[in-house]
Formats: structure tokens, sequence, C-alpha cells
């Protein structure tokens, strides 16, 4: 026993850790805490905008310049390198193996507008604006400024309003950036790789494209925005240990992403697909 140690103190610490039966509901528990904070932290950020719209235009309108400014460019760039590689290359191999490199737009349509440009705008809208907003809630939580905040009769929401209406609004936007990307590299494989014109991929680009296919994008990337805003604005809030503690953080507000946006992304598209048969083959 230490100077100081009392014995009930010792025999804590030389408990056995708890068995597995009792770890998993604990585990289970926690995760559900979560999920009902997130969906709490959500319902009390659209209450707060709701009763006074106005006071967060500004604010709003600042951060939605710099979720655009810092994703569009890295943005286009993974879109561009990945709808070149991805479908330019290995897409049009197949084609072209079968004598039909003109059909390759009619691969951009389905791959690029449905999967390949939602998943890199929610993946770089996560890795850069919602890391971002988590590590600066988190280091705002752990200098304790939040506190002197609520203490002045300021609610946090305040400051995760204009981010959670920036990356709602913005996301879908950021979409038609990645879309274009995404043709432009298909323009150019087409171009540089394949005996075919520019005019046969426009042509079967058109023949797939429908507007339900987009507009069921832009819904899918504007929940994209909304669960990415109220997952790192929780793990942002909820930050604690100091440094490391916002690092971990952070690090969770991504993974818990990831995760949600997996979810989503096949619940919209099934649906999407139950909807609008026609849209699940080539024309």
């Amino acid at each position: 026993m230490a100077v100081g140690e009392t014995p009930t103190q010792v025999a804590k610490v030389a408990e056995p850790p708890r068995a597995l039966e009792l770890v998993v509901p604990l585990r289970l528990r926690d995760t559900l805490a979560e999920v009902a904070g997130m969906v709490s932290l959500a319902l009390l950020a659209l209450r707060d905008f709701l009763r006074s719209p106005l006071t967060y235009a500004a604010d709003t309108v600042s951060a939605s310049w710099i979720v655009a400014r810092r994703c569009a460019i890295p943005l286009a760039l993974s879109v561009f390198v990945l709808g070149f590689g991805a479908l330019g290359v290995e897409a049009g191999v197949v084609l072209d193996a079968v004598g039909s490199p003109d059909r390759t737009g009619g691969v951009y349509v389905t791959a690029a507008v449905r999967e390949i440009a939602t998943w890199v705008t929610a993946m770089v809208v996560a890795g850069v604006a919602g890391t971002a907003v988590c590590a600066d809630l988190g280091a705002r939580r752990i200098r304790e400024e939040l506190d002197a905040l609520l203490v002045l009769g300021v609610r946090p929401t305040r400051l995760i309003v204009p981010w959670a209406i920036a990356l709602t609004v913005v996301t879908p936007l950021l979409l038609l950036v990645a879309i274009a990307a995404c043709v432009l590299s298909g323009v150019a494989a087409v171009f540089l790789l394949y005996d075919t014109t520019v005019g046969g991929f426009v042509a079967t680009f058109k023949a797939n494209f429908a507007p339900p296919e987009l507009f069921a994008a832009m819904v899918k990337t504007a929940l994209f925005g909304a669960i990415i805003a109220t997952v790192c604005c929780y793990k942002g809030l909820n930050a604690k240990g100091g440094p490391e503690g916002v690092g971990r953080a952070v690090n969770q507000a991504v993974v818990l992403s990831f995760v949600a946006l997996w979810v989503v992304n096949y619940v919209v598209t099934s649906l999407t697909l139950a909807l609008f048969p026609e849209l699940a083959g080539l024309r």
C-alpha cells in the first residue's frame, strides 16, 4: 500500500476488469447516448435558427465562403484524377475491347453523378471543413471559452448554426464542381487514349443523363453536409483531455462521419433506383 492510500482505494485498483458481457452493453449504451446527443444538438441548432434566422446571415456567408474556398480546388483535383484513372482508363479499356469506346459517356453519368462525385465531395468536405470545425470547437472547449460564453448568456449553438448551414448548403454546390471536373476527366481520357470523338462521349452522356439523377445526388450531398456538421460539432463541443483530446475528437468525428455517410448513401441510392427504375441501366 502506498503512502496516503486507503485500503478502499487499493481494493478498487485491484478489482479485476469487467466481464465481456458487461462491457458490450456499456459500449452500446455509450454509442446510443452519442447518437442521441447528436440528434439533440441538431434539433437545438435548428430551433435557434428558426427563432432568428437573420441574425446568422453574416456569419453564414463568411462560413460558406471559407468552406467553398478551402474545398473547391482539392475536390476538383481529386475528382479529376480519380475520374481519369478509375473511369477513363479502366472502364475505357473494357469498352474499347468490345468495340464501344464511345459508350464511356454513359459510364460517367452512372459512376460520376451517382457515386464518385458525391463520395469524393463528402470525403473532402469532411476531411477539410469538418475537421477544421471540430478542432476549432474542441480548442474552445478545452480553453473553457464555451463556458465563458454560457456565463455571458450566449448558447454554443450561436457558433454551430453558421457552420451547419454552410456545410449543408455548400456541399451540394461543391458537387457541381466535382461533376464538372469528372466530366472534363472523361473528355480528356477519350481524347487522349481512345480512337473516338469527344462528340460521341457527349452524346452518350446526354442520352444517359436524367434530372432525377442529379436531383438525388444533390439531396444526398446536402444530407452528407448536415451529417458532417452535426457529428463534427458534437465531437468538438464534447472534446476533453487537452490538445490530445482534441486530436482524438477530430479523428473520431471523421470516422463516425464516414460510417454515417455509407448508410445514408446506400439508403438514398436504393430509394432513387426504386423510384426511377430507368436509371438502373445504360442507354
